[in-house]
């Protein structure tokens, strides 16, 4: 496989992300590829396992995991491949809804997690809140953030239709200059921490792949398994679970977050963070310490 490694100086200067870079090699069925991953907080602590969507990478953590580690618990957040620190296959076709998926379940088995809280947003969620199903006895909650589960059984909504329009004739797409877009808040030094990972085209595959896996029929690739991860989340999931919802997503915002709700079974009544919009972990501080609040009390 052609692989791409972006450079480690690329990552010399994040802002808020003083995170030590840890690597995984010799995952089974990915030989050959590097993923990078942060693990911050006592070895033995409870998990709280952080997966980004697209087009970002574990940076987009960088203001929940500080509440996570001072409360005591252990934070994995890896990269995806093609995406971040990890390794970028260049073929577009690399990349399938099964190999995310299986990249998820290597890296969790590899590390032994037990005691995980999925914290997930977009894609964190389209692959993460399938595992569950898996391996219910590892994961125990979940925290849910501008999120769906990519059944194939309902039409995609018009903004994100017009989103992998728009990500289909720009695939050299400037990812910082979109996160700006979407957080005006973000300064200079930020948005080029998320354009980091990507000197050139060439290393966004990846990040070009994610819109156009999304399952938009009842036999699209994911869709099968995201099904049974819906209903087994109705009726079968058993641990506690927070939602927030940035109300300012033109795409996956309250209605869809609402219809998620329903589904899992017990979820509390979701929080709505009014100035957010899709990227809402950049509004993560307070979710965070809102969700370990929730949970304490659960």
């Amino acid at each position: 496989m052609d692989t791409l490694r972006t450079p480690e100086e690329r990552f010399s200067q994040l802002p808020g992300f003083p995170f030590q870079a840890r690597y995984l090699e010799g995952l089974p069925g990915f030989e050959g590829l590097r993923l990078h991953y942060i693990d911050e907080g006592p070895p033995g602590a409870e998990v709280f396992l952080c997966l980004h969507g697209e087009p970002t990478w574990a940076y987009l953590y960088r203001h929940m995991i500080p509440v996570f580690v001072q409360a005591g618990l252990r934070v994995v957040a890896p990269d995806l491949f093609g995406f971040g620190r990890s390794d970028k296959p260049v073929d577009d076709a690399a990349y399938s809804f099964d190999f995310h998926r299986d990249t998820l379940k290597a890296l969790i088995e590899r590390l032994d997690l037990r005691g995980l809280t999925l914290v997930c947003q977009d894609w964190g969620g389209l692959l993460g809140l399938t595992l569950p199903m898996e391996m219910p006895q590892r994961f125990s909650r979940l925290l849910v953030m501008n999120t769906t589960l990519g059944t194939g059984d309902a039409p995609l909504p018009e903004g994100f239709v017009a989103w992998r329009k728009w990500a289909a004739e720009h695939p050299d797409m400037e990812v910082g200059k979109l996160l700006g877009r979407a957080c005006p808040q973000l300064d200079e030094p930020v948005r080029a921490a998320y354009d980091a990972p990507y000197p050139d085209a060439r290393y966004k595959a990846g990040v070009r792949r994610f819109p156009q896996l999304v399952p938009d029929r009842r036999d699209a690739p994911g869709a099968a398994i995201s099904r049974a991860a819906r209903d087994w989340l109705s009726k079968r999931w058993n641990g506690d679970s927070f939602m927030a919802i940035g109300m300012k997503d033109p795409v996956l915002g309250l209605p869809v977050m609402r219809a998620l709700q329903a589904t899992i079974r017990g979820c509390r009544a979701p929080m709505e963070v009014t100035e957010a919009g899709h990227f809402v972990p950049e509004w993560g501080g307070r979710i965070a310490a809102a969700a370990l609040a929730a949970f304490l009390a659960y």
